[in-house]
């Protein structure tokens, strides 16, 4: 046999009531009582009351259940379905470059005389009719020679200059349509004597006046790339992001 080594404090405690119970006068032992023990640390400022463990939690009232409104939808500048692209030079031996001197803008070289036609339908806003640039003179609305500048139905405007002829039915106000003959290819102007077609894309700001916007403020070549391929890519949201940082004021 070997002693039971006597433990201290209420670890012995807890271990004689909660492992078994109290012996009878007889020797044998009793059952156990059937209620737990509860053990209250003598700190406790209430030892009569039962801990907060065991004290059922107040049930919580459950929150309205809230829909989330769902998120508005960001969208870019719609083109309307019909809106139809023409590459704007109607010749056989035609070449651009996708770059242009001072701003944004593509010089379309073809000979003298081939037609210039509408990029896409919308109204006419602008027709310059006389050539009146002086060599030399200051840069300035003179610069394009012969000119018509059309708002197309995408809300955009489209430029030409340098014409050799504009047709006499195409005036300001006039309707048009993608691919109707506005003129001919020239060089009059500040064109240095070479038959080209001086094309931009700009918004129409002020519509009529504002020629630093009106000559071109994007670039059309990637456009111009399409649009001779018989595609589609239209320039609204390249303008409108344009528009937005600028305020129409180049």
């Amino acid at each position: 046999m070997f002693r039971l080594r006597t433990l201290t404090g209420l670890t012995a405690l807890a271990l004689v009531l909660a492992g078994c119970g109290a012996p009878a006068s007889d020797g044998t032992e009793t059952a156990p009582a059937a209620a737990t023990p509860i053990f209250v640390e003598p700190s406790s400022p209430a030892a009569a009351d039962p801990p907060a463990a065991l004290t059922a939690p107040s049930p919580t009232p459950a929150k309205p259940s809230v829909t989330p409104k769902p998120k508005a939808k960001t969208s870019t500048p719609a083109t309307p379905k019909n809106v139809k692209y023409v590459f704007p030079v109607k010749a056989s031996n035609v070449a651009y470059h996708p770059t242009h001197g001072k701003y944004p803008a593509t010089d379309i070289f073809a000979d003298c005389g081939e037609s210039v036609v509408a990029a896409t339908s919308g109204v006419v806003l602008e027709v310059s009719r006389k050539d009146s640039y002086v060599k030399g003179s200051p840069d300035g609305p003179n610069n394009g020679g012969l000119s018509v500048s059309l708002l197309g139905d995408d809300g955009v405007r489209y430029y030409g200059s340098h014409f050799s002829k504009v047709q006499s039915a195409i005036k300001a106000g006039v309707r048009v349509t993608a691919g109707q003959l506005l003129g001919q290819v020239g060089r009059t102007g500040n064109a240095n004597n070479v038959c080209h077609l001086h094309f931009g894309i700009s918004p129409p700001c002020a519509k009529t006046g504002d020629w630093k916007t009106r000559r071109g403020v994007v670039w059309p070549a990637t456009f111009l790339d399409s649009w001779r391929k018989k595609g589609g890519k239209s320039p609204v949201a390249t303008v409108k992001a344009w528009e937005k940082k600028n305020h129409c004021k180049p």
